[in-house]
């Protein structure tokens, strides 16, 4: 059995993604803080908050650097404000981010409805350890105002169009990012999840 942890930045409303982990046999825990050893198999970051009080409650509540946590061996999985996370910086706030994926985050074009919402297909650029068994053109469900812009577009391995080009995925190294939320995604979603899981196992 997997254990893997939930970052709680204090914004609630993650119950969704634990009982997803859980249906697939996972062992879940929710923390506040990187203070204990890293005993995990993986990590994820979950796509409820705003950037700046999510940075500043990974960065001001734990001794341990999320860098140092997770070093280059526990896999990680940011959803939708979790993947933005990984970038240097986000127009929606002034903080630092994460910084462990080069380039930034910018607000979706305000031609656009924000924030975006609803069922959107992916067009998958190239082959991706969660996109392992996904389909070309399956469709995931999207809530966001923010859309990452990548130094590389290497990384991304799946996009989604509507009007504009959205990185969906990402994937470099050990941290696995989706614009979109895999645990309201269905059976689509599942997999990836699972096959996240997958790689925790490793």
């Amino acid at each position: 059995m997997v254990s893997v942890a939930i970052f709680d930045y204090g914004a609630g409303n993650i119950f969704s993604l634990k009982n997803s982990l859980e249906k697939l046999g996972a062992t879940v825990d929710v923390i506040t803080t990187f203070d204990n050893p890293n005993h995990y198999s993986g990590l994820l970051l979950p796509g409820v908050g705003n950037f700046d009080p999510a940075i500043k409650s990974i960065h001001e509540h734990s001794k341990i650097r999320f860098k140092d946590y997770v070093k280059d061996d526990t896999p990680v999985l940011g959803i939708c404000l979790g993947m933005e996370m990984f970038f240097e910086k986000s127009e929606e706030g002034h903080e630092k981010g994460l910084s462990v994926i080069d380039g930034e985050v910018i607000e979706l074009p305000s031609s656009m409805k924000i924030p975006h919402m609803g069922w959107n297909n992916l067009e998958i650029k190239k082959p991706g350890k969660i996109l392992e068994g996904i389909d070309d053109g399956s469709w995931v469900y999207f809530v966001h105002s923010f859309l990452v812009k990548p130094s590389s577009n290497d990384i991304i391995t799946a996009e989604s169009d509507y009007g504009i080009k959205v990185p969906a995925v990402v994937e470099k190294n050990n941290f696995f990012g989706t614009q979109f939320h895999p645990e309201k995604s269905g059976k689509i979603g599942s997999i990836m999840i699972q096959n996240f899981l997958e790689e925790c196992k490793k």
